[in-house]
């Protein structure tokens, strides 16, 4: 799990090969790991400082991770670059906000146990827990994460605050834009 700086030169390490996985693919995909997670196949830890997760699987196909997410945690607006992607909810709740293109606005959508989401490249969401029970949630990637992008919102516009090469969905964003969460 490598964090990799903004695109000052910094290149990707590995080129995909593999085809992408389709979007049902990643939908059973990140179900059947959600049943493993459930059945006692992968340890889950939880932090209350930062978000605790784990790359359970990867190849040149797909990366799958672990997180969990204790009360207040979070992400901040992003997207995957041109990634597509699955997650579901093994335990407790998220809440995802989308950003919808049409509406110029972000929709919310609380997502519990069982429900998965699946995104083309480029879907632009933030995902947060805001109960007190830690939620656990699996995610996959295809091809594997490479690039991030963070964003805000300004007068209903989606205005792009950085670019970062990760091959990690949970490394930090660039310092400047770090809040707590």
């Amino acid at each position: 799990m490598t964090h990799r700086g903004g695109f000052h030169g910094d290149m990707p390490r590995r080129h995909i090969t593999a085809p992408a996985l389709d979007l049902p693919a990643l939908v059973e995909l990140v179900e059947c790991v959600a049943d493993e997670v459930r059945a006692g196949v992968h340890e889950v830890r939880a932090d209350p400082n930062e978000r605790w997760h784990t790359r359970i699987h990867a190849d040149d196909q797909v990366d799958v991770w672990l997180i969990s997410w204790t009360r207040d945690q979070g992400t901040q607006l992003h997207d995957h670059g041109t990634s597509s992607g699955a997650f579901t909810v093994v335990e407790g709740s998220l809440d995802e906000a989308v950003w919808e293109a049409e509406t110029r606005r972000l929709t919310e959508t609380a997502r519990s146990v069982g429900d998965s989401v699946v995104f083309g490249e480029r879907y632009v969401h933030d995902v947060r827990n805001r109960r007190e029970e830690t939620a656990v949630s699996v995610h996959a990637y295809s091809p594997p994460l490479r690039q991030m992008s963070y964003y805000e919102v300004r007068r209903r516009r989606l205005v792009t605050l950085a670019h970062s090469w990760t091959d990690d969905p949970e490394a930090p964003p660039p310092a400047h834009l770090r809040r707590a969460s």
